[in-house]
């Protein structure tokens, strides 16, 4: 780490040895969803009926309107313990129904079987307005949600150990299964703490040969964050999802990358804005698809 890295202040030890890989590039076809998730079910169970019904293999989705209820989730904490640098809250159940404004989601497998991790912007039935991370056992959709994003083909995104965080995160891994051609051209990506949210997307974007790419999906979590447009947030333990994202991954293109993103931290603090570029860094990890443009 470059000490002169105006986020380097912020850098959090983390209690395992670094992977060596700290981002997990996978190449994939993207196929586009626009859908509504049906009301009754578990948004678990609506979401593993979506992908089995376009054969893709995992999705990365914005999640929009409708209600969870019942809905569970959690938010950040600090760790009571020296396993973890934070650790989550417990569980809350708001009473009634939850309306969502925005999420993120990433859908795939654990333990060979569907599972998500999604962050989400909400307003409780007595008129509170909460953001956190969403538990997939105990969320139900009581109003159609709209979905969209992409699905992929040519990867999954898996639940792995990871030693250095000290959790088991989502990871994209390759597959056998064939790529039609016309498919757009994507990569899942997950990143590894301590790097600048922006400047490694805008990398991993430009390895692929994209010169500009959409964000599908975008869980994640920094240390804080700093807007361009906002107010910062200064929490260190923090739950992210984002909103919209679009990068500038060739550096002759003259639009900019516009990250815009939802954040809640460790105090309650909800902010909400465009990143700023070298100085957000990754505080567990980033998951989610990145799409040419």
């Amino acid at each position: 780490m470059n000490p002169a890295e105006p986020w380097a202040a912020r850098a959090i030890r983390q209690p395992g040895p670094p992977d060596a890989e700290r981002a997990r590039v996978v190449p994939v076809g993207t196929v586009p969803i626009d859908r509504m998730l049906p009301a009754g079910v578990r948004l678990l169970d609506a979401l593993a009926g979506l992908l089995a019904e376009l054969r893709v293999e995992s999705a990365c989705l914005t999640l929009s309107g409708g209600c969870f209820g019942p809905f569970a989730y959690v938010m950040p904490a600090l760790s009571p313990d020296t396993l973890h640098a934070a650790f989550y809250t417990g569980i809350f159940r708001p009473a009634g129904d939850t309306r969502i404004e925005v999420a993120a989601i990433t859908v795939g497998y654990r333990d060979g079987r569907p599972f998500f991790h999604c962050h989400a912007l909400w307003t409780e039935a007595d008129g509170r307005r909460g953001c956190g991370h969403v538990l997939p056992d105990e969320t139900v959709i009581a109003a159609p949600i709209h979905a969209r994003g992409a699905g992929i083909v040519g990867a999954r995104f898996e639940v792995r150990p990871d030693p250095e965080t000290g959790f088991s995160l989502f990871k994209p891994r390759a597959t056998d299964t064939p790529v039609p051609a016309h498919l757009a051209r994507g990569v899942a990506i997950r990143l590894a703490p301590g790097q600048d949210l922006v400047a490694a997307l805008e990398s991993a974007g430009r390895g692929a040969g994209f010169r500009r790419a959409v964000v599908h999906g975008g869980v994640a979590s920094l240390i804080g964050a700093r807007f361009t447009d906002a107010a910062p947030v200064d929490g260190f333990a923090t739950e992210l999802l984002v909103r919209q994202g679009t990068l500038r991954c060739a550096p002759e293109e003259a639009a900019a990358t516009a990250l815009d993103i939802v954040i809640v931290d460790l105090h309650g603090t909800i902010g909400a804005g465009r990143l700023v570029a070298g100085d957000n860094p990754v505080l567990m990890t980033f998951e989610g698809v990145l799409q040419a443009a």
